[in-house]
């Protein structure tokens, strides 16, 4: 993960959170008024055609793929909550403690007295204490095997 990646979850860290609580709390009930009523409306015919039209299935894909949003979410915010502990210093402690608040560089500088752009070196200190401690993985390997080998054609 690269010092950008990580400037980006920083940024976004206030947010996520407060989506991944909010997305928890919506989808702990149970759809209600999802299946068929009884009766007449029960037993008659469902509507033809490419698409789903059992509503309980829809709701079930909807939630399926903000579930899937919530972990994404959660994934993202425990990169962060795992390396917390890797900034010490008291200043750097403090703004990265209102960068999670969703604070912006000027609101941080006015709390703290210090000028926005000395606060942008703080947390830029925060990225690179963060960012070094983070295993990059690439998608592709660098070298492979095939790579070594001449081609026959």
């Amino acid at each position: 993960m690269n010092k950008r990646q990580i400037e980006a979850l920083l940024k976004d860290y206030h947010w996520m959170m407060n989506s991944i609580k909010l997305l928890r709390d919506s989808m702990e009930d149970a759809g209600e008024k999802l299946t068929a009523q009884y009766g007449i409306e029960s037993v008659m015919p469902k509507a033809q055609g490419g698409g789903q039209s059992d509503p309980v299935a829809k709701e079930t894909a909807r939630r399926e793929k903000r579930w899937n949003k919530v972990a994404q979410y959660e994934k993202k915010v425990k990169l962060i909550q795992d390396r917390i502990h890797l900034i010490t210093d008291d200043r750097e402690v403090e703004v990265l403690h209102w960068l999670l608040e969703g604070k912006s560089l000027r609101w941080i500088g006015k709390h703290m007295g210090l000028s926005h752009s000395h606060v942008n070196r703080i947390r830029e200190s925060i990225v690179d204490k963060i960012a070094g401690n983070v295993p990059d993985v690439p998608n592709v390997p660098e070298e492979t095997d095939f790579a070594k080998e001449i081609s026959g054609c």
